[in-house]
């Protein structure tokens, strides 16, 4: 079965102290939980075994004309005026910057697969398993994992390459929600199995 692996929202407004999201309080657990380390690994063995990778982001018009959701979080990110395209802010960090021959995604949204060609780029290609981490856990990552279910995709879940604000959040979606939906694995599960690739 072939595989892609796609990390999602690893972009510095999220994981980056500095970031207009991460600097309240998701940038300090990102970094607790190794998030950024174990992507870079799982990047570098993507690459290794022909893996194809792709990596997705939070980016808005300055004006926020593209984005189409009313929930309360997105008057804070307009307050803030983050995850701006063009800016710092939307740009991935420097643990996981892509290659230039790795799709990036750009939503609007929470759900990846909505208003982006990243549906139609898998099927295209073939690809049918696909491992994902990110952040945050509760939002994208689960997003990610309901809707590739729902597509006839594989879905593993990389655990230690996700993190929310809250852990009670990302604990939730682990044990209770990716396994009805796809698999949960760990960074070196990741690794053995791109390698037997």
């Amino acid at each position: 079965m072939k595989s892609a692996l796609l990390l999602l929202d690893l972009q510095n407004e999220m994981v980056d102290p500095k970031g207009k999201v991460g600097a309240h309080g998701l940038a300090d657990i990102v970094q607790q939980r190794g998030v950024l380390d174990n992507a870079a690994k799982a990047l570098i063995a993507a690459r290794e075994h022909d893996i194809a990778v792709i990596h997705v982001r939070l980016g808005f018009r300055a004006d926020y004309k593209d984005c189409l959701s009313v929930a309360d979080r997105i008057a804070g990110l307009k307050n803030n005026k983050a995850a701006i395209l063009g800016e710092w802010g939307s740009e991935f960090h420097p643990a996981v910057v892509p290659l230039d021959n790795e799709l990036i995604v750009t939503k609007q949204c929470v759900n990846p697969f909505f208003n982006t060609g990243l549906l139609v780029w898998l099927m295209q290609n073939g690809i049918r398993r696909l491992y994902l981490g990110g952040v945050a856990t509760h939002l994208v990552v689960e997003s990610t994992a309901r809707f590739a279910d729902d597509a006839g995709f594989a879905p593993l879940v990389i655990e230690d390459i996700c993190a929310a604000p809250n852990p009670a959040l990302h604990a939730h979606f682990i044990e209770n929600i990716a396994p009805a939906v796809g698999k949960v694995i760990s960074t070196e599960e990741f690794l053995t199995s791109a390698s037997a690739v």
